[in-house]
């Protein structure tokens, strides 16, 4: 069996760390390349950093962040937010992003994903999925709906259907974020993770609603999922990384552990 991963998000607005509640709401909290390091120091397997607002703004990433960040982890960085092109894809491997997260522009050009796929690695591409539950329906069948710019334009895009053809396309991992659950602690939607997690054969990481270590366990079992990512429980000083790993360990949850 392989291990799971505790993976935390960086979402970055500005050049500053920033964190909602369902995608509103957003507030600036600290430093992202403060926190990289600390999380690294304590074990974490793995980051996330999206520039939140590179989408809706119609800008490239900021490269220098990326780049800060990057110089202060020595852990797989996965950097996502305005990524449009090869090119895009290109300059953030440069940067130091060893994958590449891709989600708005690929729903609005599916051929995206096999594009960096073909440039970087099927290894090396994630696809990002921000999704949001709504009534069952011929259009969207499994009762979720893929959302992009950050949240704020819903697509006619049935969110499990979009998993499939993203993993068709090349993606080699798939980021499951329920807008429902983002930022309230309440934790991971289960039932959408395990719908896709069970339906695809490639990585899925949890999410959206990480509040307290038991909500980990639960959607790394219950849910299926391969990593669980974490955000507003671990910036917000509730809880270390090296907690979580000791607590999902101790919970005979198989993970990388640094003794």
């Amino acid at each position: 069996m392989l291990s799971k991963r505790l993976i935390a998000c960086l979402d970055v607005r500005d050049g500053q760390l920033a964190k909602s509640i369902k995608f509103v709401n957003t507030k600036d909290i600290g430093d992202p390349v403060e926190k990289a390091a600390e999380y690294y120091l304590d074990g974490l397997d793995e980051l996330v950093f999206y520039d939140i607002t590179a989408s809706s703004d119609k800008r490239n990433i900021m490269l220098d962040v990326v780049e800060a960040v990057a110089a202060q982890v020595f852990i797989p960085l996965s950097v996502g937010g305005g990524v449009r092109s090869v090119a895009d894809a290109t300059d953030l491997r440069l940067a130091g992003a060893e994958k590449i997260n891709v989600n708005s522009a690929a729903v609005a050009r599916p051929a995206l994903i096999a594009e960096c796929a073909n440039a970087v690695g099927n290894q090396n591409v994630v696809l990002s999925m921000d999704v949001a539950q709504v009534e069952v329906s011929a259009e969207f069948p499994s009762g979720y709906q893929i959302v992009i710019n950050g949240g704020r334009k819903p697509m006619p895009l049935d969110a499990l259907a979009w998993a499939l053809e993203g993993e068709r396309l090349g993606a080699g991992e798939l980021v499951v974020n329920s807008i429902d659950a983002d930022g309230t602690r309440e934790g991971y939607e289960i039932k959408l993770t395990a719908l896709i997690s069970q339906a695809v054969r490639i990585p899925v990481i949890a999410s959206g609603g990480a509040g307290k270590p038991e909500h980990l366990y639960d959607v790394l079992t219950d849910g299926h999922a391969d990593a669980a990512l974490v955000a507003s429980m671990v910036h917000y000083g509730d809880y270390k990384v090296s907690q979580l790993k000791n607590y999902l360990h101790d919970r005979e949850i198989k993970m990388r552990m640094s003794w």
